[in-house]
């Protein structure tokens, strides 16, 4: 295997800008320099028309109005402005919030603050699968709860919520539907309105755009939603979010979404190959392979592997000068403790520390995959050849039974 390989499979943490997004984009760095809230000469002008042009194109990738596009610098934020904005919006009727274990940090650590603020926030569990138990969400509501804030589909795992299911509960029982969407916009056809999702964040460079531009979907009939501001100065975007606008980001993600809406179907035929030809010859391969979350319900370009008595970070570095994966989310990678979402499953830390993550995308070639497969195969059988708790293991050792002596 050559060693001048570059793989790039941790399409989940970040997605290449598209070549044909950079295109759209770089008249808006010089040519066109106007500040979009600028309205008294045509440099303003022009940049206003294609914020106005950018943001009809995301709405139409996910069937909103465009009115309903708050402009951010990323999901983090719009993660943030949705429960805290909505918090303080509705304090008046309750101050309880309903969220899983398995959320991404950006809506975990925001409900945190919630907390410090006097909040109330009901962590659910899931299953095995990594699926909310519709039930016991239900019955976590109680006439204080103002928002369910539930992601879409899972940043580690993949995992796709029945978003129908939640979206019809909360409706029964009056209470906001929020969902961070950052891994599913761009990538499968999203609906917010047709599974009663109220305010929804997504990302661009989740979706082949830049980095550091993202939206807040905010539903604005039946019913109708207002948010608190987080930023406060100048009043843009509807007074939700102030701060002079990225006109050139916003361009690159109106033009991301534009590319999402004609190519996500034929991309996702492919990936899904791809993501299944990996799996199964990593499987055949290797014994003791395990898929974490279900199989069933999960986007079609991940897939998280543990690879029992095999440590990941260690095995990672067995193939990092070439092949980019990941063992959970890039938010917390710099944190040496197991996945907290792979733990959440029902994982033990040995699983759980034995996980990778592949994240497929639009440039990823069936040869990546191959070689990848051959890297892993390698990697991991060279890991348990010098490890002597995989020989005990194939010896019939119950490891799990051991009690090891601390020094």
């Amino acid at each position: 295997m050559s060693d001048k390989r570059l793989i790039y499979l941790d399409n989940n943490a970040t997605t290449p800008t598209d070549p044909r997004v950079v295109d759209a984009m770089l008249p808006y760095f010089y040519q066109n320099p106007g500040n979009a809230a600028s309205r008294n000469h045509p440099f303003g002008w022009v940049a206003e028309e294609a914020v106005d042009y950018a943001r009809e194109q995301i709405a139409n990738l996910i069937h909103v109005d465009s009115k309903e596009i708050i402009f951010t610098s990323g999901a983090t934020e719009s993660d943030n402005l949705a429960i805290k904005g909505v918090f303080e919006m509705y304090a008046r009727k309750g101050n309880h919030i309903i969220t899983l274990k398995t959320e991404h940090k950006a809506v975990l650590d925001a409900c945190k603050k919630v907390e410090k603020m006097g909040g109330e926030v009901t962590y659910l569990d899931v299953d095995r699968e990594g699926l909310v138990n519709l039930d016991e969400l239900e019955a976590a509501i109680t006439d204080k709860t103002i928002l369910v804030s539930i992601m879409w589909a899972n940043n580690e795992t993949g995992v796709i919520q029945p978003m129908k299911e939640i979206g019809a509960i909360c409706e029964k029982h009056g209470v906001l539907f929020m969902s961070d969407a950052t891994q599913v916009v761009g990538k499968i056809p999203v609906n917010p309105k047709e599974v009663g999702v109220h305010l929804m964040a997504f990302t661009s460079h989740k979706m082949y755009g830049p980095k550091g531009v993202g939206a807040l979907f905010v539903n604005r009939k039946n019913p109708r939603v207002k948010v608190t501001a987080q930023i406060d100065g100048g009043g843009h975007e509807r007074g939700m979010r102030s701060g002079t606008l990225n006109v050139p980001g916003i361009v690159g993600f109106g033009k991301a979404a534009e590319l999402s809406a004609k190519e996500m179907e034929e991309d996702n035929a492919r990936l899904s190959k791809l993501r299944d030809k990996l799996e199964t010859a990593l499987m055949n391969n290797l014994e003791e392979v395990y898929i974490n979350g279900s199989k069933e319900h999960r986007m079609p370009h991940v897939t998280n592997l543990s690879f029992k008595h095999v440590e990941g970070e260690g095995l990672m570095m067995t193939f990092n000068q070439n092949i980019a994966v990941s063992s959970g989310s890039a938010c917390t990678s710099a944190s040496l403790e197991p996945s907290y979402v792979l733990k959440a499953l029902g994982l033990g830390d040995d699983l759980a520390h034995s996980s990778i993550r592949f994240s497929l995308g639009r440039f990823t070639k069936e040869e990546d995959v191959d070689y990848t497969i051959e890297a892993l195969t390698k990697g991991v059988s060279h890991m348990r050849d010098l490890s002597p708790i995989w020989e005990m293991y194939k010896e019939g050792v119950d490891i799990d039974a051991i009690e090891w002596s601390a020094h």
